[in-house]
């Protein structure tokens, strides 16, 4: 396994903006679910006003019940403090509950609209990014946010409502205090602001490494085998190490910045508490203050540092969030490079399945230098049979790329039923197609399910009966579950012949006009080959096919064999035409033939002995 240390970013980066206006851009996720908001709003401001409330309790307590030493004036007040204190516990349930049930409802949206949105950009975006960084990003950051809007965002709207309400009780109480502990704001603000932006870069720099971690352990453990046969277990684990730390050295950093933010806020704070309390006590001593609103300034004054000292907390997660947000939002600003057209030329339910390339040429982005395919022009008749063969690199599967419209090319036209696939919607095109590739992707649910893939509202009978026609049924009743049986991830349970025919009869299943195979059997063995083959013949009666085949044997009997090199097709005929009159197709046929041949001796030779 390549291991290059390469964090490519396809996505292009957002505008650097705050991180309100950053989490602001999350407001159409929440937009729904107003009544929510509302209600959470409701308990947010009660519970909020009742917290205040006890502030004048207290005063009552101390001068009226205490300082008058009236035990009924006692009782009446703290009769009222507890009918407050009970009106705050259910406003604290009805804040808790709906902004809770936001944050679960809006992060479950947000993972639909990303994943929504991936599924429709082209495998070039993914050729280009690392999927295990895409999965971070859905799953990481999309927490990030739930933490945010499930918690912080209403901890940080509560602790802004306390702040203000608890600085217009200060200046009920005492306007000269107030005015001390005004002038003091700006000492607890400016940390708060310069910490707080190096905080926002470092969480952006935190999820970035651990989508690091995540792409490299997704690549390593698919490719467990591979790993393990070459022995390179020890090179791996010294590899994830170095990612781990990576990632653990840059949320240290994090971690501190934001240490530093809480720790100068709470002295900052607190001391300007105590710096109150040596005042107000003198006032209180000269008379200019009475004991209990004293006690209501103390209590007001501490209500006030703890929403500062929870703001200054809490920005510390509306950064990370902020950070998350980009990365999520620069996933939904990738523009599919191939979309439906303004208007889609309609491509008929039920097509002839003509196929033509007229003087296309196409160059991978990857490498703009090199065509992939070169004024190429080719025509296929409905129900024809044409095999693409030629060297590695010659392009064959761009022909299949384009076709499937997964890529447009730069110039010519590619057509399907004399409609131009440009000009078609990429939906309509691709359910005229059906792709049995070299290497069958098996999904890790049951059998039913993975034919059914092909046709999701297929029923049982049907799905059997393409299992049937695909020479998959006598294996597959033979598993513990029969067609119920789970096939693990990847198909790990299936041998290649078996996979190939669960992708066979996947196509059978989907019952479309053409049909395109990549090296359908280039992988399996003698028998495996012979049933697949056997499944195949099933499945092309009566299609249009295009069929890339390195092995000259599984396209003899094509209709026409077109052997490309470089871009072109350079001969176009039957194999006996082909072996007589182009010598790059016999002198493949002389190298697979001729071997054949020779093993085929050597097999005979063994056997007199």
């Amino acid at each position: 396994m390549a291991r290059a240390d390469t964090r490519l970013e396809p996505a292009p980066k957002i505008p650097p903006v705050t991180a309100l206006k950053t989490l602001g851009r999350a407001w159409r996720f929440l937009r729904p679910y107003r009544r929510e908001i509302v209600l959470a709003s409701i308990g947010l401001v009660v519970a909020a006003a009742a917290v205040l409330a006890i502030g004048q309790g207290v005063r009552f307590v101390v001068d009226r019940g205490f300082g008058a030493s009236n035990p009924a004036e006692l009782d009446h007040m703290l009769a009222i403090l507890l009918v407050v204190i009970v009106v705050m516990a259910i406003a604290t349930y009805m804040r808790f509950y709906h902004v809770s049930w936001l944050g679960e409802r809006v992060t479950a949206d947000l993972r639909r609209t990303v994943y929504d949105h991936l599924v429709d950009l082209p495998p070039s975006f993914f050729e280009a990014t690392r999927t295990g960084e895409v999965i971070s990003r859905l799953i990481n950051d999309t927490t990030m946010l739930e933490t945010v809007i499930g918690s912080s965002a209403s901890v940080a709207i509560r602790n802004s409502l306390l702040m203000i309400g608890g600085l217009a009780m200060l200046a009920a109480t005492s306007a000269k205090l107030t005015l001390l502990v005004l002038a003091g704001v700006p000492l607890v603000v400016v940390p708060i602001i310069l910490f707080g932006r190096r905080v926002r870069k470092l969480s952006r720099a935190t999820q970035d490494r651990v989508g690091d971690v995540g792409a490299f352990l997704d690549e390593s453990l698919h490719e467990i085998r591979i790993m393990q046969a070459y022995g390179h277990e020890e090179a791996d684990r010294r590899a994830f190490r170095v990612r781990v730390e990576d990632a653990f050295g840059t949320a240290v950093r994090r971690i501190r910045q934001r240490a530093f933010l809480v720790a100068a806020v709470i002295v900052l704070v607190f001391g300007a508490v105590g710096v109150i309390l040596w005042i107000g006590g003198h006032d209180v001593v000269a008379g200019r203050l009475t004991a209990g609103e004293l006690s209501a300034f103390v209590f007001y004054a501490v209500i006030v540092a703890g929403a500062v000292g929870s703001l200054s907390e809490v920005v510390g997660d509306l950064q990370r969030a902020a950070g998350a947000t980009e990365r999520l939002f620069e996933l939904l600003t990738v523009e599919p490079a191939i979309r439906p057209p303004g208007d889609p030329l309609p491509i008929p339910s039920r097509i002839t399945g003509s196929v033509a390339f007229d003087d296309v040429t196409f160059h991978y982005p990857s490498r703009p230098d090199t065509p992939a395919l070169d004024r190429f022009t080719l025509a296929v008749r409905p129900s024809e049979k044409v095999a693409l063969v030629g060297p590695s690199g010659a392009g064959k599967t761009t022909v299949f790329q384009l076709l499937l419209r997964f890529y447009d090319p730069e110039r010519g036209r590619v057509e399907i039923d004399g409609v131009d696939l440009a000009r078609a919607d990429p939906r309509d095109i691709r359910r005229q197609l059906a792709l049995v590739p070299q290497d069958p992707v098996i999904f890790a649910a049951s059998v039913l399910d993975n034919v059914r893939y092909g046709r999701p509202d297929a029923s049982d009978a049907d799905v059997k009966a393409a299992c049937d026609a695909a020479y998959a049924t006598e294996f597959i009743e033979r598993m513990p579950q029969g067609f119920a049986s789970a096939l693990g991830e990847r198909g790990v349970r299936l041998s290649g012949g078996q996979r190939q025919r669960i992708a066979i009869a996947r196509a059978i299943l989907a019952d479309r006009p053409i049909l395109l195979l990549d090296e359908a059997t280039s992988a399996l063995d003698a028998e495996s080959e012979r049933i697949v083959q056997r499944a195949l013949e099933h499945l092309m009666a009566g299609r249009t096919v295009l069929m890339i085949a390195h092995r000259l044997a599984t396209v003899r009997h094509a209709d026409r064999i077109a052997v490309m090199d470089k871009g072109h097709i350079v001969a176009i005929g039957t194999h006996g035409e082909l072996v007589r009159d182009n010598p790059l197709y016999a002198r493949l046929a002389a190298l697979q033939f001729g071997a054949a041949q020779a093993r085929a001796s050597d097999e005979r030779a063994s056997e007199l002995k």
